[in-house]
């Protein structure tokens, strides 16, 4: 695998007019293949990251690269590596597939019977070559969304930057997706994702950064920085009706969610059989216990928190 990042900024700035600082100093490498997640509440400053590595917004300091190709000096050679696929569907309801995918890639300077055999390629890749020739108005949901895609990949780019591409769809369009999005990084292309399903983005990505106030307070390997969490939550069903207390575990917090379930806060290393002994002792038999919420939710939550607002600003300080 190639050392040289599919992606690299280095002290990137945005300043707008109105004086607000969206991006105060992101460094940040992307690896080539890689799945990606840029994670970040609204406001954080993603949006304006993804408009500087697209070329939609102009820095106002600092370096990107990609693949080793300098944004700045190499503007379109830069811009030929990678694909872009906006939140917003903004492809002409009233063409089909086929002919939307065709032109795109013709607006990239792609001779047309190149642009007419990855058309049928991207459209089979996306499950939607028997939709080739149909308006694109008729499309349900999520076959728009991989319509998005398929038009993105038709320049064949090694980067591929995704924003919210989920957003607004239904349990059954994302996971379409999932299997979508899981293909077209099997294929070798790199995959910066950014998304507000948190569940969406500990099942897809192995690499993870989390911006917040124009910094990045917190990036890695998704599995290094779920290892983080000291404490989980759990969710349990008893048999019958609670009491009216419920006992103490030293360490661990119990409190009644309603007449049937707890909620349980504990330490990832304190063993589970001292709180259903606990339970045990005071009449109350578990019946299932679950997840309360995923692991990068939680660690999330922790970090971009109104209490942790100021640390992490003070963390990405020291850091930058």
């Amino acid at each position: 695998m190639s050392e040289t990042p599919a992606l690299r900024l280095r002290g990137l700035k945005k300043t707008y007019d109105n004086k607000v600082e969206a991006l105060k100093g992101i460094d940040l490498d992307v690896e080539p293949g890689d799945f990606f997640a840029l994670l970040g509440p609204n406001g954080a400053g993603k949006s304006t990251l993804i408009g500087v590595v697209s070329s939609l917004v102009n820095a106002s300091a600092g370096e990107v690269s990609v693949f080793g190709i300098d944004l700045l000096r190499q503007r379109s050679l830069a811009m030929r590596q990678i694909g872009l696929v906006p939140q917003e569907i903004n492809f002409n309801m009233f063409e089909k597939p086929f002919d939307i995918c065709v032109n795109y890639a013709g607006f990239y300077g792609v001779p047309r019977p190149e642009a007419e055999q990855r058309a049928e390629h991207e459209l089979r890749a996306a499950h939607l070559w028997d939709k080739a020739r149909v308006m694109s108005r008729t499309l349900s949901g999520g076959m728009k969304r991989r319509l998005m895609i398929a038009r993105a990949m038709m320049t064949r780019p090694r980067l591929l930057i995704l924003d919210e591409p989920t957003a607004g769809v239904d349990i059954e369009i994302r996971r379409g997706m999932w299997k979508t999005l899981r293909e077209v990084n099997a294929r070798g292309t790199t995959v910066i994702l950014t998304t507000h399903y948190l569940e969406e983005a500990e099942n897809l990505c192995r690499n993870l950064a989390i911006i917040d106030h124009g910094r990045i307070i917190e990036q890695g390997p998704m599995k290094q920085l779920l290892a983080k969490l000291d404490v989980e939550g759990f969710l349990l069903d008893i048999d019958g009706t609670l009491p009216a207390g419920l006992p103490r575990v030293e360490g661990a917090k119990l409190e009644a969610v309603d007449e049937h379930s707890i909620d349980l806060e504990m330490p990832r290393d304190m063993d589970l059989n001292r709180i259903f002994a606990a339970l045990g002792e005071a009449g109350i038999r578990v019946r299932s216990m679950r997840t309360k919420t995923n692991r990068l939710e939680e660690l999330f939550v922790r970090l971009t928190g109104p209490a942790d607002a100021a640390a992490g600003q003070t963390e990405g300080a020291r850091a930058s």
